[in-house]
C-alpha cells in the first residue's frame, strides 16, 4: 500500500503544534531537532502517515516499537512481517507498507546540479538525462528507493545501483508529479 500526503503546502504552525502531541516522545524529539518548520512538519506528518497506513492496512491501532538494523533501517518490533518505508521532501510525504520489503523515495524537482550528476550517475545515465531536472530526479529517486529497499543506505556503488545485473530481482515504479514539483519512486523485490 502506498500513501501520499500533499498537505505540506497548507500545513500550519497550529497543525504542527496539534500533531506533535500525537507522537510518542522519541518521535516528537526527533521532529523538534529540525531547526525549521518544514523539517519538523515533514518528520511529524511522515510518522502520522505511517500510523494511518498501518491502521488501515493491518488494523494496528497502537503505536509500534521501532528497531533499526545496522544501517539504520527501521522495522516494527511487534510486527516483523510488516515492512514499511517513509520519505519526505518539501512538497510531499510518502509512505509504503507491504508484506514484503519495500523502499520509497520522494524528492522535489530542482535538485539537478552537474557536479551531483557526475557524482551519482554513470556515463549512460548522464547521457540519458542530459541536464534535464525531471530525468535526473527520476533516476535519483529510483536509486534511493533501491538503497532503502536493501536497507543499506547509500553505498559506494551509487553510480551502478540501477544496472540490470543489480536490479534484476527488483521492481521499480516511478511517478512524476510535475504540477506539484516532485517525483516518487518505489522499489520492491519481485515475487
Amino acid at each position: 500500500m502506498l500513501c501520499l500526503n500533499l498537505s505540506l503546502k497548507t500545513y500550519t504552525e497550529a497543525d504542527l503544534k496539534r500533531d506533535l502531541l500525537k507522537l510518542p516522545q522519541w518521535r516528537r524529539e526527533k521532529a523538534l531537532r529540525y531547526r525549521h518548520f518544514g523539517g519538523q512538519a515533514e518528520c511529524t506528518l511522515s510518522y502520522l502517515l505511517l500510523l494511518d497506513a498501518l491502521h488501515r492496512e493491518y488494523g494496528i491501532a497502537s503505536m509500534p516499537t521501532f528497531v533499526e538494523n545496522e544501517h539504520g533501517k527501521p522495522s516494527l518490533k511487534e510486527f516483523p512481517h510488516i515492512h514499511f518505508n517513509i520519505s519526505h521532501c518539501h512538497s510531499a510525504v510518502a509512505c509504503a507498507v507491504d508484506d514484503r520489503p519495500v523502499g520509497i523515495d520522494v524528492e522535489d524537482l530542482g535538485r539537478y546540479r552537474e557536479g551531483l550528476a557526475a557524482y551519482c550517475m554513470n556515463d549512460v545515465e548522464i547521457s540519458m538525462t542530459g541536464s534535464s531536472d525531471m530525468a535526473f530526479t527520476r533516476l535519483w529517486t529510483q536509486k534511493e528507493a533501491v538503497f532503502k529497499l536493501q536497507g543499506t543506505g547509500i553505498r559506494d556503488n551509487i553510480k551502478d545501483i540501477l544496472l540490470p545485473e543489480n536490479t534484476c530481482d527488483i521492481e521499480i515504479t516511478t511517478t512524476e508529479y510535475p504540477e506539484e514539483g516532485f517525483v516518487l519512486s518505489t522499489a520492491r523485490y519481485k515475487l
